[in-house]
């Protein structure tokens, strides 16, 4: 038993070198096409707002871009304002509808231009009232959530304004109480006037998707339940909906992208291939039995020692419009497209910030090939001026 236990182990570690040695071979070596500036990666930890860190970031950046200047936007004061707008929509829907911690990327830009900003200076730093060292909403929102569905859904024939009170105090015990003013760098400023200083446009902002349920060439609200604002989005053929993340990229401009994350080909170490288990050939050589009878852990680990080698799938219009329809494209995640890059064989991918902190191979930037984006992009916020000029004319920009 004993020389059976070393001939075991002997050939699992033969095995898990070899695996290893496969993976080190494997792995993406990139090459940049073009990278645009942006500001530091940041962590979200355990709260739901990649909606608020991604569409800060990229509003970072477009300030970066287009002054030179460095900003750190503060996204405790965006989720006060945006989650007591929230809760008020519920209350006036008598509940018939979510409250939750996620949001859309024109959340943001709603509270940029109608409440301001303020740097992440000006209000605690986020975790720091609930003594964590980052966001963790698990008790924020034990307390939030019942409380909005306890005024939303009693039976008053009348309710008081009171309930906002309560409420806000509950907001600002956990994310800070949003400044009327503050002093940045030796100036003083409400948040609606170090809004308007920071040299943008927000009128310049839109948003893009690709659906077949709504007409091409027209506006309509994305039906997912964190798009509760519902705003107009621009609805485009695929192929042109990537030809303006292409072109804002080669223009110096970012994006602020809006997808599915949960997809098997996205790995936690940084990088997402658009594969299929219904549809694709064997990854290993193999039958697809094989491939479908591994554990998801097991498809995972497959992934990640064939790198750069993994196979994809080609996405199409229809494919898109079949996943949306039957809930496997879903909303999960908001990041920031800043660049393009290929690997070692010509695959090109898009450069993704990401808001987990300094994770991954690539300390917190993905790299999305631009099939996986094709494939899963629900919908993104860009400046109207990095459209291509025949696009905007057609999308009445």
């Amino acid at each position: 038993m004993f020389m059976a236990l070393l001939v075991f182990m002997a050939v699992s570690a033969n095995a898990q070198e070899k695996k290893t040695e496969q993976e080190k071979s494997n792995k993406p070596v990139f090459t940049v096409v073009k990278e645009n500036k942006i500001t530091s990666v940041k962590d979200q930890n355990r709260s739901g707002t990649c909606w608020d860190y991604s569409t800060l970031s990229f509003f970072e950046n477009e300030i970066l871009r287009a002054t030179g200047k460095t900003y750190d936007l503060c996204e405790s004061f965006v989720a006060n304002k945006t989650y007591m707008d929230r809760a008020a929509q519920v209350v006036r829907l008598h509940g018939d509808c979510q409250f939750a911690q996620g949001g859309s990327a024109y959340d943001a830009l709603y509270c940029l231009q109608q409440y301001g900003v303020c740097p992440q200076e000006a209000m605690p730093f986020p975790g720091s009232l609930s003594g964590d060292s980052l966001y963790n909403f698990n008790e924020f929102f034990s307390l939030l959530s019942p409380y909005v569905d306890a005024v939303a859904t009693n039976k008053a024939s009348k309710i008081s304004s009171q309930w906002k009170v309560g409420l806000q105090g509950i907001l600002d015990a956990y994310l800070g109480k949003c400044p009327d003013s503050f002093t940045y760098q030796g100036k003083t400023y409400t948040p609606k006037s170090f809004a308007a200083s920071l040299g943008l446009n927000w009128d310049d902002y839109v948003t893009v998707t690709s659906y077949t349920h709504h007409p091409f060439w027209t506006t309509f609200a994305v039906e997912v339940q964190d798009n509760w604002r519902n705003p107009q989005s621009h609805n485009i053929p695929m192929e042109d909906m990537m030809r303006i993340i292409d072109n804002a990229i080669m223009q110096g401009y970012t994006v602020a992208w809006g997808g599915d994350v949960s997809e098997e080909g996205f790995s936690r170490k940084g990088l997402a291939y658009n594969i299929s288990t219904k549809n694709s050939q064997s990854l290993t050589g193999s039958d697809m039995a094989r491939w479908l009878k591994l554990s998801k852990t097991g498809r995972m680990n497959m992934l990640d020692s064939l790198g750069c080698n993994v196979p994809e799938v080609a996405p199409t219009q229809q494919q898109r419009q079949e996943r949306f329809d039957n809930w496997e494209l879903t909303d999960d995640h908001g990041m920031v497209i800043f660049g393009i890059a290929k690997d070692q064989n010509g695959r090109e991918y898009y450069m993704v910030k990401n808001s987990w902190g300094e994770t991954g191979d690539y300390k917190g930037i993905w790299y999305m090939t631009k099939k996986y984006i094709a494939a899963n992009t629900m919908d993104y916020m860009v400046n109207k001026n990095a459209i291509p000029k025949d696009l905007r004319k057609k999308m009445g920009l």
